[in-house]
């Protein structure tokens, strides 16, 4: 029986089983899935809202708002498609059977973590570690 076949809706990874088994596995694959399908959809309504919002506004304040938020949506779908690239790596870790394994100690990354950030590549004490270090590199 297929992992995708045994998954209920509400099942939720639990400590007291094999880590990263197949169903822990498919229901971070589906969780990634509809992430990304979520992300792509925003970023479709964006484009068309703002291929319909294409408009000459004579008043220069109002023109100068509306050019101010677009800028802002723009970044906003910049961090998305950088999101999606994440979201797309994680799926690889898990077609590739490295996910949920910290990429710096191997260690098993909590499934609490995973489940709050499933693009989440380091422990949480690896990661803690690694902004610890950039923070000092930041401040010579």
């Amino acid at each position: 029986m297929k992992s995708e076949e045994i998954l209920l809706d509400d099942y939720k990874p639990a400590d007291d089983e094999p880590f990263m088994n197949e169903r822990q596995v498919e229901y971070f694959r589906r969780k990634l899935h509809a992430w990304r399908s979520d992300i792509l959809e925003d970023s479709r309504d964006t484009i068309e809202s703002m291929k319909d919002g294409t408009r000459n506004i004579p008043d220069v304040a109002d023109r100068a708002s509306e050019e101010t938020d677009r800028a802002l949506e723009l970044r906003t779908r910049d961090r998305a498609r950088k999101l999606v690239a994440k979201i797309d790596g994680a799926l690889r870790r898990i077609d590739e059977g490295e996910f949920g394994y910290c990429s710096v100690t191997g260690e098993p990354i909590s499934l609490k973590r995973l489940d709050a950030r499933p693009i989440a590549t380091m422990s949480l004490e690896a990661q803690e570690r690694h902004e610890r270090r950039e923070k000092v590199h930041r401040d010579d």
